[in-house]
């Protein structure tokens, strides 16, 4: 199956895997707390309308990289589990950055503002999310993973969950170490995540996991990086939020970048709004003029691309089949060069 077919297929049964669940969660929270349904709603509209399944994708290539001859559809409950993880996490994140869009409509805590007071919505949203997270549990645990490492495929789930919270810590506290954010908030539930669940699935050896760690952990910089740029100069009608990043005063690799290569008393543009002392208009257009002019955009495009070209060399004498290799190629491109 070439790129062309493989992706939209894993999302087809994905897509179908997710219809399905919900409308047993649905029907299951009806039975158990009627009042309680509108949180399943809540995390079914926000995983439904939207999303590319880059996780079920990743996971399933790697699946074909080291067992081609698994059929698609034992990989799809693991798949689904990383959307619904996904979805949790996206549901806490837009609260914590106060972004009230997402995927071309409103975030969650940002429905439930339609019917519920301000508090209450939020705290609402949340629970959504946590729910979400129990749901993504109950899927993973019907995966087909081979007896003998379902214990591993259940720790590789959890540290996937481990590692994005902690990562998140990073990104709320404006820690400096950016890239060590990056991998744990990002790379770990986008790429390298997904690819070891993946192999543990197709019984992978330790060649070739070690092999999935030398093309992810670039591959999961480099995806960060790309939604850095988005989220600072993409177009709202192609990614389905607005570019919040400065306005929300978020240490981005580009902020980052752009304080390592200019001294302090240049960036002052940039440090009124990533301090909060500015963040009108003029001055968030101040801020990311200084932030292509201080080359910060032109080294961070640059060492995306490396990271891209590291990913792909990886799979040159991997122990995976061509058919995989095919797939993984496209995934990186797919991951690193977007526009949403």
């Amino acid at each position: 199956m070439t790129p062309a077919d493989f992706f939209p297929r894993v999302r087809e049964l994905v897509d179908a895997k997710l219809h399905a669940y919900f409308e047993q969660q649905v029907a299951e929270a009806t039975t158990i707390s009627p009042e309680s349904v509108e949180l399943v709603e809540g995390i079914r509209d926000l995983t439904l309308r939207g999303g590319k399944r880059f996780r079920p994708v990743v996971l399933a290539a790697a699946t074909t990289c080291v067992a081609p001859e698994r059929p698609l559809s034992d990989t799809v409950s693991a798949g689904a589990a990383l959307e619904l993880l996904q979805s949790y996490l996206l549901i806490h994140d837009d609260w914590m950055d106060q972004d009230d869009e997402r995927r071309g409509g409103p975030a969650v805590h940002a429905a439930f503002r339609a019917r519920h007071e301000g508090h209450l919505a939020d705290s609402l949203a949340i629970l959504a999310g946590d729910i979400g997270s129990a749901y993504a549990f109950e899927l993973f645990v019907d995966a087909p993973f081979p007896a003998a490492r379902h214990a591993e495929a259940v720790q590789a789930f959890l540290r996937i969950q481990k590692e994005v919270i902690l990562g998140q810590h990073l990104d709320l506290t404006a820690n400096p170490d950016v890239s060590r954010m990056h991998d744990l908030k990002t790379g770990s539930y986008t790429v390298r995540g997904p690819l070891l669940l993946g192999a543990i699935l197709g019984d992978a050896s330790e060649e070739a996991m070690a092999a999935f760690l030398a093309y992810g952990n670039p591959l999961g910089e480099a995806f960060q990086l790309a939604d850095d740029l988005l989220g600072t100069f993409g177009d709202q009608g192609a990614t389905g939020k607005p570019g919040n990043d400065l306005r929300n005063g978020k240490r981005t690799c580009l902020v980052a970048e752009a304080e390592r290569l200019l001294p302090p008393g240049q960036r002052d543009a940039l440090d009124r709004v990533i301090g909060g002392a500015d963040r009108s208009e003029p001055a968030l257009e101040a801020a990311s003029a200084l932030l292509v002019a201080s080359g910060a955009k032109a080294n961070v495009e640059a060492r995306l691309k490396a990271l891209l070209a590291e990913a792909h060399g990886a799979l040159e004498g991997a122990p995976f089949s061509a058919a995989g290799v095919t797939l993984l190629k496209a995934v990186a491109d797919r991951l690193a060069v977007r526009s949403s």
